[in-house]
Parts: structure tokens; sequence; C-alpha cells
């Protein structure tokens, strides 16, 4: 169903600051009747004003409350008491008091004829407007039914109606019959962004408000203003002093609670309290009714039933929030032991038994802590960093040792995970308790591993961890490799951080401790590739050499980093290769970090190989596992931007750049904040946005000097910001950047660099006139690109847009068909239609050449081989490429060709071979 919604953020003084304005379904600007639905607070009386002034008409407003739903005409009256000036109306009002007056007489039935004669006579008095009737929900029964019969004899009466819930393809609707359904979308996180941007919020924030809020408006700017709650979610369920949320956040989610029976609310009560709650164990509860239940939930918007994994889905996690907050501590304890007995799964039934348990029994401690065991060996870490922070909460404060080892387990499980506010939870749990050294370092390393970009008082807890690692050389070394990653990333300053950790890998080597010397080896290896240093790669060897340790995360393995160097170095098929068994590895074991950062380099491996859709799969997980946790979204962004703006949508890879940095700049990450700029200067620059791109670009360019980044392979911003310079018609300093780029590069022997620098330094030769010299760098570079096909692609289409300024039309139409075909193949779409632009640009073909005037030559061959009756898998086989692909070519042939059919090709278009389909 068609989705629309308008909402618009408010400042402390109640004034509005920015609106949130999703564009509406083309079709319902078409149509005379309208449902607008949604849950309360989604946006529907906004939504319906904006509606309603389409036709530029008044707008007439019926607003019935809970109070007028039982009294019978009293939407009526409201509709006459609105037109006073109108005799029609005035007689309505009589006839209403009358019908007051004389309820439940025999004359009832030829009364209500009357009001329906009267209030049709009103409508068609009355002078041009849109009749809006907002929270419809609360019309009452008899006015609904009148209105319903005088409409139909008003059938040009634009009407819009806004109510909570409503079923499309129910029977009919009192505004009509043919009404069109329109249900009020969530907002998306930029648009939460958007509209929460009074509130001067983190990019971490905002993506927690729109989890809790699940895009509903109202709950997000509620959660926002008291934004010190919304992380109020009990992190286990002891917590049951504290309300889960604000209160102007619990009275809106109790408002769309109150949108069904109190049977659904019970029910969903038990989904709350189960951590994957599906529809089998919600009917071991309810009997047969609980699918008409969860259909009621699904029809108020307060579930998504269906999902992938089978499970149920609150549509805002405030909802389910709400509904354990309601609970007594010892009605939740006697759900959870219902729960425990309808359960199928071992885990989540102990896991049930666990919370069912008084909290002081130290029995419920090792249930738990059992629970947390297996649901670490079965590979769900989110639960096991549940069940072992509950274990350590519930073990006796006097046993000292098991509550220590218990806590350091939870710490270390949330770790994994990235489980950030549960991590800082069992870390104070264990900080505040007496503890060994080593105790102690663990659970630091562990807290500051969880907090990744989000660290705060870094120096005090480095600090902290060095005091209490005195005189231990193997501790001391894990933490200075920690603040050799802390030093690159958040301080900028690469050369501290390979002295960090040059300084790690000798106290771990002195000490025996290979993990530890692999981890200080491999941080070595990358900062000194960055800083330019031709001993990388002897470091990096020494560090592969050694044996792998189990200990050491998987994308803090030589290996890894290896994968790494050999994507710089243009070798995507040997990144890829190496890739995917740690990809197998990170997934077993359940490291969210190592797991969304090896799919990030498979996205660009796969990427870089011409392999679009597998790029785009890559990246879409990474991005969906960065947003489930707490890890910073700056790195997952940095790739969906570069993914998207080269095989999805571009302004999705916007979105996804501006995101990752502000959260870049908001975490002091300054790798991660030149990466997303250069992305987003990419995609500025690739839409025809120079100045824009210009000064992303040349905010890298600063950033990496002063990070002292040596390397160019490692950020290829170089050739970016010399295409922007020449856009923009300041050649010299252009001139002066690839001058100073091609020597680094070929003093480092960085030759993967060198042909999009050719790219650049012909597109400077054309702009001053000398296109002979630019085609020659444009074939070369081009020859030297034919294992990454679109970076080959690009080169072509810069060569067709050279050759066409030269004047030389037919070679210029040749290298973007050549770039079109690429483009195809490789299904990389925002490039596709930049190509065929180009040939659009270009015009007809001469007179005899068999290819239609508008068509690529990958679109000539796929209608050639469709004229000759082949089918969409025999002419994805034939050019290798996928059904889809095939399916999208021909949409544009018809398109462009300005047919309708496959029997109206065959009649246009010359088949590819004498008898049909070539063998």
């Amino acid at each position: 169903m068609p989705d629309s919604a308008m909402w618009v953020s408010t400042s402390s003084e109640g004034a509005p600051v920015l609106p949130v304005l999703p564009v509406l379904p083309e079709d319902v600007h078409g149509a005379r009747r309208v449902v607008l639905f949604g849950p309360p607070g989604s946006g529907k009386t906004t939504a319906a004003g904006v509606l309603g002034q389409r036709w530029g008409l008044p707008v007439l407003r019926l607003a019935p409350g809970p109070q007028d739903a039982g009294v019978p005409y009293a939407g009526l009256l409201e509709l006459a008491l609105a037109l006073p000036a109108l005799p029609a109306a005035r007689e309505l009002a009589a006839s209403l008091d009358e019908a007051a007056d004389r309820q439940g007489s025999p004359e009832d039935a030829g009364r209500a004829l009357r009001l329906r004669r009267q209030t049709a006579a009103l409508l068609r008095d009355a002078p041009p407007m849109t009749l809006v009737a907002d929270n419809a929900q609360w019309l009452d029964p008899a006015s609904a039914a009148v209105l319903g019969w005088a409409l139909r004899l008003t059938p040009d009466l634009p009407v819009i109606a806004a109510e909570r819930t409503w079923r499309p393809g129910a029977a009919g609707h009192w505004c009509g019959e043919e009404a069109y359904a329109v249900r009020i979308p969530h907002l998306t996180a930029p648009q939460v962004g958007t509209l929460l941007s009074p509130h001067r919020l983190v990019p971490h924030e905002v993506m927690r408000i729109h989890a809790h809020s699940g895009g509903n408006p109202a709950l997000a700017l509620a959660l926002a203003q008291v934004r010190a709650h919304t992380a109020a979610v009990p992190i286990d369920a002891d917590a049951e002093d504290d309300p889960a949320l604000p209160s102007t956040a619990r009275r809106l989610v109790s408002e769309w609670l109150g949108t069904v029976s109190g049977e659904v609310q019970e029910l969903l009560t038990c989904a709350a309290l189960d951590d994957r709650p599906r529809p089998d164990l919600l009917s071991a509860l309810a009997g047969p009714a609980a699918e008409t239940l969860l259909a009621e939930a699904e029809a108020a918007g307060l579930v998504h039933l269906g999902q992938p994994d089978g499970t149920i889905r609150f549509t805002a996690s405030a909802i389910g929030a709400e509904l354990v907050a309601r609970l007594p501590g010892h009605a939740r304890r006697r759900l959870h032991a219902r729960l425990a007995e309808a359960g199928r799964d071992d885990v989540r039934r102990d896991r049930h038994a666990a919370l069912a348990a008084d909290p002081a029994d130290p029995r419920s401690a090792l249930h738990a802590a059992r629970a947390a065991a297996r649901a670490r060996q079965r590979g769900e870490h989110a639960l096991a960093a549940e069940l072992s922070l509950l274990a350590a909460r519930r073990t006796p404060y006097e046993d000292g040792d098991l509550l220590t080892e218990r806590a350091l387990t939870a710490v270390r499980d949330a770790a994994h995970y990235g489980d950030l506010p549960r991590g800082r939870v069992a870390a104070r749990l264990l900080l505040d308790h007496d503890t060994t050294p080593a105790q102690r370092v663990d659970a630091l390393i562990a807290l500051i591993d969880a907090s990744g970009q989000h660290l705060h008082s870094a120096d005090e807890l480095f600090a902290d961890a060095l005091h209490s690692a005195a005189g231990r050389p193997d501790l001391t070394a894990q933490i200075l490799i920690r603040q050799s990653v802390w030093a690159n990333v958040n301080e900028g300053d690469p050369h501290r951080a390979c002295a960090l950790a040059g300084r790690a890998a000798d106290l771990a080597e002195a000490g025996g401790d290979i993990a530890t010397t692999v981890m200080a080896l491999t941080m070595q290896a990358r900062i000194r590739r960055v800083l330019g240093r031709p001993d990388a790669e002897t470091t990096l060897g020494r560090a592969v050499s050694l044996p792998r340790a189990a200990s050491v995360p998987v994308n803090g393995t030589p290996q890894h980093l290896a994968a790494r160097h050999a994507l710089f170095d243009d070798r995507p098929e040997e990144a890829r290769t190496a890739l995917l068994p740690l990809l197998v590895e990170a997934e077993r074991t359940g490291d969210a970090e190592a797991t969304v950062d090896i799919r990030r380099s498979l996205a660009e491996a796969e990427l870089r190989a011409g392999r679009c859709a597998r790029a785009l799969d890559h990246a879409h997980r990474s991005q969906a596992l960065t947003d489930e946790t707490s890890l910073s979204p700056a790195p997952a962004c940095y790739t969906s931007a570069l993914v998207e703006g080269t095989a999805g949508r571009t302004d999705l890879a916007l979105v996804h750049a501006r995101r990752g940095v502000d959260a870049a700049r908001h975490e002091g990450n300054k790798v991660f904040l030149s990466r997303n700029l250069f992305a987003l200067g990419h995609l500025l620059l690739t839409t025809g946005r120079p100045e824009e791109a210009l000064d992303a670009l040349e905010e890298v360019r600063d950033l990496e000097g002063l990070q002292q980044v040596r390397d160019p392979s490692v950020l290829r911003w170089h050739p970016e910001l010399a295409e922007a310079l020449v856009a923009l018609g300041r050649l010299d300093r252009a001139q002066s950047l690839l001058d100073d780029t091609c020597r680094t590069a070929t003093d480092l022997g960085r030759d993967s660099v060198l042909p999009s620098l050719e790219r650049s330094r012909a597109l400077l030769d054309a702009t001053r006139g000398d296109y002979d010299t630019a085609a020659r760098r444009l074939t070369g570079a081009a020859d030297r690109l034919r294992h990454l096909p679109l970076e080959r692609g690009r080169t072509l289409l810069a060569l067709s847009h050279t050759e066409r300024r030269g004047r030389r039309r037919a070679s210029a139409r040749t290298a973007a068909r050549s770039a079109a075909d690429l483009f195809t193949a490789h299904q990389a779409h925002p490039w596709i239609r930049v190509a065929t632009h180009a040939l659009d640009r270009l015009g007809t073909v001469p007179a005899g050449d068999s290819a239609h005037p508008r068509l690529t030559s990958a679109e000539q061959r796929c209608a050639e081989l469709a004229a000759a009756g082949a089918s969409n898998r025999d002419i994805a086989i034939a050019l290798t490429v996928s059904v889809k692909t095939v399916e999208a070519t021909l949409t544009r042939v018809y398109r462009k060709l300005g047919l309708h059919s496959r029997f109206q090709l065959a009649r246009t278009v010359t088949p590819a071979r004498e008898g049909g389909f070539p063998t």
C-alpha cells in the first residue's frame, strides 16, 4: 500500500523548525476519497492537512473526540455547525435537535431518511471545499452511516479521513467504497535525524531513538526531549523499579496500545518478555486465538509478522519496553515461568526459568550462566551477553571469585557482540569488586574493545589499565596495542601509533606471547604502509609466519591486513580468496565488529572485480549488523556509500556518506572522517557538483596531510580532487597535485594508482585542447584496467567525452558504447545512466549501421537475441549476465523503441543470426 507522511519538528519554544516531507504517491493526487491510517503520533493530521490543500480549496475539518464516539449524530451536528450560513445546515441542525428529543420513538426510520436527504443537500449546497475528518475512528456510527449515504450522491466532493486502524480491502469505507488507502509510513533514520536536528543529538543517539521509536515521529520527539531516558530499556529484567520510558513517551505508547484489546496486550506482553518471540510460542500460551490476536496487533501497527527468521518484531522497541515496565516483579516472574513451560528451545527455556526465579536465589545465577554458555556455543552471542550479565548480577557479592569470573565473562560477551551498554554495566560490576591486576586489566581491555569509538575519558582508562599492568609485560603489551589504535584513529598520529605498536611487539615477543606479538606486528605493518615505509610488507610477513592464535580477533589478523593490501594493489580476486574463510570464522565466533570489517572488505573486493550484486549484499549486511549493535556507523557508512554510488542508488549513497561524516566527526575518528569525506566528494563529483566535491576533497587532503598519510594507494582521493580542480578551471593546482602524486606512487612502487592518475591527466590535457594526447593517455589507461571492469568503464567514458570534445564523434560513440556495455554487464546502475546519457548526447549513427540510433551495443545484442526468439534465461547465458539484467535491458529497449511486445521487437530489430538463437 502506498505510504506517505509529513512531520514538523519544533523547538523548545514550540515553533516549527524543520519539516520532514516524504513525497505522497503520485496516484493519490487523482483520488477524490482518501483514507490515511496509522498509529497515534504517526503524522496523520499533518499529512491530511497537506493532502487537503492539493486542489487549492478551503478545508472543512471535522475532529471528533473520544467523548463523541457514543453520541448519535455528533459528527453530523459538527458538520452543520461548521456551515451556519447555509439554510440546509440550519435545517439539519434543527432535525438533529428534534432527533435528540425524540430518540427511540417509532418515527426513527423516517427521521433517519430525512437526515440523509438533508445531509446530502447540505453537501451539494456547500461552497467548493475539501472535507477532512481527523481522528475518524471516533466518528459516531450514526453519523458515519448518514455521511456514507450522502457522499455517494456527491461523488465530486473531495474527502480525506484520517484514522488509526483500517484494514485495506475491507468492505468499503463510509467516505467511499473506492477510497484510496494510504498507510502513514514510519520515518527513516535520516528523516528522524532531520526531525530531531534542533536537539543536536549525536548520530548514535539518533539511531538509538529511531530504533526505540520505530520511526514514529511523535514518539521520537518525546524520546529526544528526555534523551537521558532513551537508554532506559532495562539491561536485564531485574530493573523492575524504573519505568522504561519517560512519561510523555509512556503516554503515547499507552495510547497506541489502547487501540487493541486487552487480550492482544496480554499476548504482546508475553512476546516482549522473550528475546525472539515466535508465533508457535504464543500459540502455546493463547491457543488458536493467538493468530487472530496477532493479526489485530499487526493491523494496529504494533508488530511486524512474517519476518525472514520467523520471529515477531515490535514496530518500535519502546512498545515492548512499556509492556514489560507495566508488570510488577511477581507478575513478570509468573509470566516467565509460563514461557519456560511453553518454550521448545532449551536455552530460552533456561533463560525464562532464570528470570522466573527469585533474584536473590543464587541458583538462578547458575542457571543463567549455564544458559549463557550454551547460547555462546550455538553462536547466539546477543543472548549470551544478556544471560552472562544476568548471571553476574545475581551472583552473591560475598562470593567474590565467582562474581569476578562471571562479570569478566559478561564483559567479554558484550564486547564480542558490540553490546556497549551491557559491557559497561558488567565492567563496573567487576571494577567495583576486589580483583587481581590481571582480572582488572582484562576487564579494562574488554571495555576498551567494546567501547570502540564511543570510548570516553580514554586517557584515564588507559592510565588505569597501565597502572594495573605494572610489572606484567604481557598485559602492558595488550594495552599498548589499544593505545596504538587510538593514536592512529582518534589522535591522527600514525608515528606515535607505530612506535606504540613496536613497543608492544617487543614486550610480547620477549615474554613469548605469540597472540599479542601477532596483533602488535599486524598493527605496526598497517601503520607502516600508511606512512609509505618500505618495510611494511616485511613486518606483515613476520606476522603471517607466526602461528594463528584463537584469541586474535579475525579483523586483527595479519591475513585480513594482507587481503587489505591486496585491495590497495588492485588484486581483488586475491583479496576475495583470502577474505571468504575469514568471514566464516568471524560469523562462527559471533564477533560483530570482525564480521562487519570482513564484509566491508569483501564488498570493496567484489566492487573492484565488477560483481556489483555481491558487493551490495555484503554492504547491506555490514550496515544492518552495525545498526543492530553499538558499533560505530562510520566504517559501514563509508563502504555503503561507495558501493551504493556505483551499484545502487546515488541518493542513498549520499545519505550514507553524510551520515558517516557526521558520525566520524562526533567520535573524533579521523581515519573514517577522511574516508567518508572522500566518498562524499566522489559522489558529488560524479553527480555534477564539482564545487561541493572540491570542499569535501580538500578537507580529505588536509586531514591526510595532518595524519601524515604518504601512500596514495590507501585512499585514492588524489585523482578525484584533480578532476574537481580541472572541472572548476584550476588547472595549475591540478597539475601540481598530479605531478606530486605520480612521483610518490612511482617512488613507492604503487603502480596500481597510475591509471586513475592518467585519467585525470588526460582530462587536464583535454581542457587545454590537447585531445590527441588525452586520447592516448585514456586508451593506455583503459588497457591497463582490463581486470577492473568498472574502472575501465569509467575511463572509457572519459575517453568518449574527450573524443566528443575533439569532434571525433564516431570514436566517442564507440567508447561510450563500450562503457555502457561494461556497466550493463556488471549491473553498475548509476553508471549505466551516465553512459546512456552520453550516448544520447552523441545523437544518431551513420546510415547503414545496423544498430538502432538509441541503443547501446549491449542493448542491441540483447534485442537481437530476443527478436530471434531466445528466452531471458538463454540471453543471460549467452551474454554472461543475470536474468534481472536482461529484463532491465529489454525494458529500456522497449521504452526507447516505443514497443510493447516481443512480436513488435521481432519486426523491428534484425535477429542476431539467420535461423534464430545462436548455439
